[in-house]
């Protein structure tokens, strides 16, 4: 039986944490289609557990930064409305050069059993967006989509051509090198889930069923309709790093050829090499053993689209289809950030926070700190009377939201990047800092981590603080997306409301669904039901569906 819990308690009678009101999202908009309306469910109460739709999740009133004023819904008004996407890791499952076999020490980032439908859960996403059209608590209809980075799952060119074909629309055929499958999911070891194969394995053992056939249709074509709206892009770590964490140079001609390795019969030399991606130190030895063909090899078929992609080519990429925030200034690749006019009035800023050093964490360059400044300078006349300064030429009176794939407490690699390998680089607690001397800062929206989390940052000065909204990963459980609103009270705050989005697919699916709304169905029961994944993806209710209350004077 669960202890007696005052959150628990406050949230069953209808109020949130410290006696915080519940928002009667009936009251709202149009909460269809949104977590506020209904969330997936698990059946059962343990082993392998299918999906089923549940109670939506009320929106909790936040007053961590300021204190909510009565009345505020009748002088609301919506100034801007947006979705953000994260962590699709679209992802070639049948790449040479993947770890799958490190699953049993580093957990699901290694490999996960949904792995070949990551681009029909994220199509699936992309639908759940067109369909819910606008923010469900303002009505306003959404302004754009961001991807807050970790777009494609291992650095790979056709991962990156997959990834723009689910955001723009178009025809994918998710697979590479055979016609066929040819990835550790029908390679008959019993460390992962063989759905083909008949007999055990370590993911049927704990109630993964068999699905015969299951690997051909992943590997189908099926066309995207893509976005309704302008989107943007921000890029992640696994963009720029071979799987995300090791840095390019070492094993790049893996990717293009026959050598898959798909284990390693010694733990102890798993261990090694699973140590390499956090300990720079390790790298040599691991590299050592990987050269040694002392592991299980399995022969593939080579495909040149595996190659990896510079960061130079992951803007260029995007330039054709509008650029999505970048333009020709970005295009070598060595200051992958910009503004972009969110709506009127509200700027957003796309930075980079990848080091190609290597290593998932992340860190930003004096160089680009120091453009953030001036850029949060120039736009604020609230900066200059803070300062008691007087009132310089040309200052605008912007609110800025600012877009990242690290977290501030995942921004710890200050290892130089060949990029600017002079430019000293910065943790998170540096963006902290020069954030919180702007009254006009009202979020930093990331990714990362795969979980929901929203973080409120306080100042002694109410105006000069702000949230950090951190949200859960479309390759994993709960694959949601997040809707962001942005409203002026009308009385010295701002509300920012938070709305989680869900698939657009079955909650379940029936085992002999090949269709891509099945695929798309089976795929998040898949994540919910992954045997190595180590996080606790959803959050609590405050880090959910709220109103997030802020000062602006």
């Amino acid at each position: 039986m669960t202890g007696f819990n005052r959150r628990s308690f406050l949230l069953a009678m209808g109020v949130g944490a410290a006696g915080v009101p519940l928002l009667d999202s009936q009251a709202f908009a149009a909460p269809a289609g949104t977590t506020l309306d209904t969330t997936a469910t698990p059946t059962g109460t343990s082993g392998y557990r299918r999906l089923q739709a549940g109670p939506g999740w009320p929106a909790v009133v936040r007053s961590d930064l300021i204190a909510a004023k009565p009345n505020r819904e009748a002088r609301r008004k919506a100034l801007a409305s947006f979705v953000q996407f994260s962590d699709m890791h679209i992802c070639d499952a049948q790449s040479p050069l993947r770890f799958e076999y490190l699953h049993p020490v580093m957990g699901s980032s290694a490999h996960r059993p949904q792995e070949a439908l990551t681009t029909q859960g994220s199509t699936s996403l992309v639908k759940r967006v067109n369909a819910v059209k606008n923010g469900p608590l303002t009505g306003r209809p959404f302004d754009f989509l961001m991807t807050t980075g970790d777009n494609t799952d291992n650095h790979e060119n056709i991962e990156l051509d997959w990834y723009l074909a689910v955001l723009n629309g178009g025809t994918i055929t998710p697979n590479t090198g055979d016609s066929r499958y040819e990835g550790v999911q029908n390679a008959g070891i019993s460390t992962f889930w063989q759905p083909d194969r008949t007999g055990t394995d370590d993911y049927k053992a704990k109630g993964f069923p068999q699905l015969n056939g299951l690997l051909d249709a992943a590997v189908r074509t099926f066309t995207s309709p893509g976005l309704d709206i302008p989107w943007y892009s921000t890029i992640g770590n696994h963009d720029d790093s071979v799987v995300g964490a090791l840095p390019d140079g070492l094993l790049d001609s893996w990717y293009t050829g026959r050598k898959k390795i798909v284990g390693f019969g010694d733990p102890v030399q798993n261990a090694k090499v699973a140590k390499a991606f956090n300990d720079p130190a390790a790298i040599p030895e691991a590299l050592t053993i990987l050269a040694g063909n002392s592991g299980v090899v399995r022969t593939v078929t080579p495909d040149d689209r595996r190659r990896l992609f510079t960061t130079g080519e992951f803007v260029r990429k995007h330039l054709p289809s509008g650029g999505h925030g970048y333009t020709d200034a970005n295009a070598d690749g060595v200051d992958v950030f910009y503004t972009f006019r969110m709506a009127p009035g509200v700027t957003g800023i796309s930075m980079d926070t990848t080091n190609l050093a290597g290593f998932s964490t992340g860190s930003i360059g004096l160089h680009q700190l120091n453009w953030i400044e001036k850029t949060l300078r120039r736009n604020s006349s609230l900066y200059y009377d803070w300062l008691g300064l007087p009132q310089r030429q040309n200052v605008t009176d912007e609110l800025f939201v600012l877009f990242s794939h690290h977290t501030s407490t995942t921004m710890g690699n200050v290892l130089p990047d060949k990029r600017r390998p002079l430019d000293p680089r910065v943790n998170g607690e540096a963006l902290l800092n020069l954030l919180h001397r702007f009254p006009n800062v009202l979020a930093w929206v990331n990714g990362h981590t795969h979980r929901n989390v929203i973080t409120p940052h306080r100042h002694a000065t109410p105006s000069r603080s702000f949230w950090e909204i951190n949200t859960a990963a479309h390759v994993d459980y709960p694959q949601h997306a997040r809707v962001i609103e942005v409203a002026d009270n009308g009385d010295g705050t701002l509300s920012l409301f938070t709305t989680l989005l869900e698939a657009d697919a079955p909650y379940q699916a029936d085992y002999d669904d090949r269709s891509d709304e099945g695929l798309a169905s089976l795929c998040r029961e898949f994540t919910y039901n992954d045997i190595h994944s180590r996080t606790d993806p959803l959050g609590t209710p405050l880090d959910r569906n709220t109103e997030l209350l802020v000062a602006v004077r």
